[in-house]
């Protein structure tokens, strides 16, 4: 019994790992890279080989490049297993329509708990039936004609 119970404890202890496993989404080290970038004399092919794409790509009146980072990384055992947000970074860069760079934000993880979001919001209604109403609407429909073909009757 005390060799089963040995052994459980061996396999369980030689799963877990000493090194914190960290998972990264998105550009690696943008804090480093986007102070190489300059405004008003880096320009998109600049930005593109030091940072690569983007990962969101926005154009209205000018062009906007939208980087993110984010690492992640399983907390304590007491926790069960679950994440730990490391980085959280969101670099915001905006082109003028000759591709110069003019202006860039940056924004870390103690950045965006200090951004305020509206409270409101607005509710939509696309369509003045309810949904209960078109269901019944089209499970009479598929009653009626189940094949899908208007029978005619003679």
């Amino acid at each position: 019994m005390k060799k089963i119970l040995l052994l459980i404890i061996f396999i369980f202890i030689s799963n877990c790992t000493l090194k914190k496993i960290v998972q990264h989404h998105g550009v690696h080290n943008l804090k480093e890279k986007q102070t190489k970038l300059i405004i008003n004399k880096s320009n998109k092919n600049d930005i593109i080989k030091l940072i690569g794409p983007p990962s969101t790509e926005s154009s209205f009146d000018n062009d906007v490049y939208i980087y993110i980072e984010r690492k992640t990384s399983s907390s304590k055992l007491r926790k069960l297993g679950g994440r730990i947000l490391l980085e959280n970074n969101v670099l915001i860069l905006d082109l003028n329509k000759r591709g110069i760079l003019v202006a860039k934000k940056f924004y870390n993880k103690d950045d965006m708990q200090k951004i305020n979001f509206d409270e409101e919001f607005t509710l939509s209604d696309y369509s003045k039936r309810s949904f209960i109403y078109n269901f019944f609407y089209t499970l009479r429909q598929r009653i009626d004609d189940p094949r899908g073909i208007k029978r005619t009757r003679n």
